[in-house]
């Protein structure tokens, strides 16, 4: 054999670089950044029309990648939304109803299935399903949370189970640190899937120091739908007054309540302002690590998604929280950067429903893991790239009442593309004791007029009536296995501080 000279040694190197680097490139597995907010408004954000609040980096991961224009949660509370993100599945059949239960154990999730193909897996801030618990969950090699709520400043960790700890600092700066410092470890070049659970902008809203006047010239007044209840059930202006009410304390920034008095919008003005600036250290936070993935080279090769679990209502048709079916309350932010998806130069935006369910299925099918079996959301990885003409058309949204927040009935809710009829169950199989309401989706988005007992739209409410059968049917649910709790009345005690 003859001895090749370093010249030739070299040449033979770069030939087979050249032949073989796009197949092995072609076997690399995605990684995948997960950053989740709380309670962030689908128009809380540049790409979703806001008119103050500026999100340069938010917007930018759609404007390189896909803007889900029409994205939303099937139950606008934290803990069943966030599993049915992890499962692809609704909640009565994860289970996780309300804000106080675990994720089930024995149940799959996406992580869990990246885990057993090797992937390294890690979650920082926020979990929020178990209120008391803050030990690692299953599906993560790393995991970083903290009971309850936790706190904007100096929150406990509980850090990967090993030892619980006072970390001084703001929370959003605070999970981005260890998020980073997770980042920049060796992993032999394993895929990775890490998510970020942020506390903003969930109530109490406290900003940043240094966006706590950002927005103070700016002048925020009751939506014009607060006022606009004569058609609406009698159960929404009972909750004017109560905690998720605009007349209520508007979680602790109104000290004397209840107060329907003109000059009390300066109270809801402030809350507006402070949830407003909390989504500004988010912005901050994912510019961070979008230049860290840049530097390390594994920014084309990461799956960013960055969605919230709900939306909230900041005064529509007089009410803030979340809970019920109108559209403030159940539109989400949905952006996700993969130029495995869709080119950096070639930015979609899809105007079809997609929903918390589809999460799970969309990232397995992009990692070419294997699915979820059983579940009720669908990839929409063909939708992005090709269109799908069996895209759903209509959906489900559920919520039981819930004892320790009684403001808001049972909810059945099903949504077209054109239209929204919601149900108010009484819980005990009796006929609704609430009247229901009717929207025009595509003509009244603000949901200003109910039709629902308008007699030119009576054909219009029996045919939702059968969709909302077809909705429920479609995820396993009927009137004789749909539990739900008994709709006890809208309540105007607050609730239990260490809940709220």
């Amino acid at each position: 054999m003859i001895p090749l000279s370093p010249k030739q040694l070299a040449s033979v190197i770069l030939l087979f670089l050249a032949i073989f680097s796009p197949v092995f490139a072609a076997d690399k597995k995605p990684n995948i950044l997960f950053i989740l907010t709380d309670d962030q408004r689908w128009d809380a954000i540049g790409l979703g029309g806001s008119k103050h609040l500026k999100t340069p980096n938010m917007d930018r991961l759609g404007r390189e990648g896909v803007y889900f224009r029409n994205a939303f949660c099937t139950t606008s509370l934290c803990s069943p939304s966030r599993a049915s993100i992890l499962s692809g599945l609704y909640a009565h059949a994860h289970g996780v109803t309300n804000n106080f239960a675990e994720y089930p154990a024995g149940f799959k999730s996406f992580p869990i299935v990246l885990q057993s193909q090797g992937y390294d897996t890690a979650y920082f801030g926020k979990w929020h399903m178990g209120e008391e618990n803050d030990e690692p969950r299953p599906g993560f090699n790393w995991f970083v949370t903290h009971k309850g709520q936790g706190k904007y400043f100096d929150t406990e960790f509980n850090i990967n189970g090993t030892k619980r700890e006072v970390v001084k600092g703001y929370y959003t700066t605070v999970v981005t640190d260890m998020a980073e410092e997770w980042l920049n470890r060796p992993r032999d070049g394993k895929p990775w899937c890490m998510m970020i659970g942020h506390k903003a902008p969930h109530s109490f809203y406290f900003p940043e120091p240094k966006y706590e006047k950002s927005f103070e010239n700016v002048r925020v007044s009751y939506p014009e739908t607060a006022f606009m209840l004569e058609d609406k059930p009698n159960w929404i202006k009972q909750r004017l007054y109560t905690w998720h009410g605009i007349y209520g304390p508007l979680f602790d920034w109104r000290k004397k309540f209840p107060d329907d008095s003109p000059e009390a919008v300066k109270d809801f003005e402030a809350m507006t302002r402070a949830y407003w600036g909390t989504l500004l250290s988010v912005d901050d936070s994912i510019g961070r690590l979008y230049r860290l993935l840049q530097q390390q080279g594994e920014l084309d090769n990461t799956i960013i998604v960055f969605m919230s679990d709900n939306g909230i209502l900041n005064g529509e048709h007089g009410m803030v929280d979340k809970r019920t079916s109108h559209e403030p309350s159940i539109r989400i932010v949905q952006v996700v950067r993969f130029p495995g998806l869709t080119p950096v130069d070639q930015p979609k935006a899809i105007d079809q429903q997609v929903l918390t369910v589809d999460i799970a299925p969309s990232l397995l099918e992009l990692c070419g893991a294997p699915a979820l079996p059983g579940i009720h959301g669908k990839s929409w990885k063909k939708l992005v790239q090709e269109g799908d003409d069996s895209w759903r058309k209509r959906w489900l949204y559920h919520y039981n009442y819930e004892k320790q927040f009684p403001y808001t009935p049972n909810v059945r809710s099903v949504r077209t593309e054109s239209w929204k009829y919601t149900r108010y169950p009484h819980g005990d199989g009796s006929a609704d004791r609430h009247p229901g309401e009717l929207y025009n989706i595509e003509f009244d988005p603000e949901e200003r007029h109910n039709l629902v007992a308008n007699p030119k739209y009576s054909g219009v409410v029996n045919e939702m009536k059968l969709e909302l059968v077809k909705a429920m049917a479609e995820v396993g649910l009927n009137e004789s296995n749909d539990k739900m709790p008994l709709d006890e009345g809208i309540k105007s005690e607050l609730p239990d501080q260490k809940i709220r």
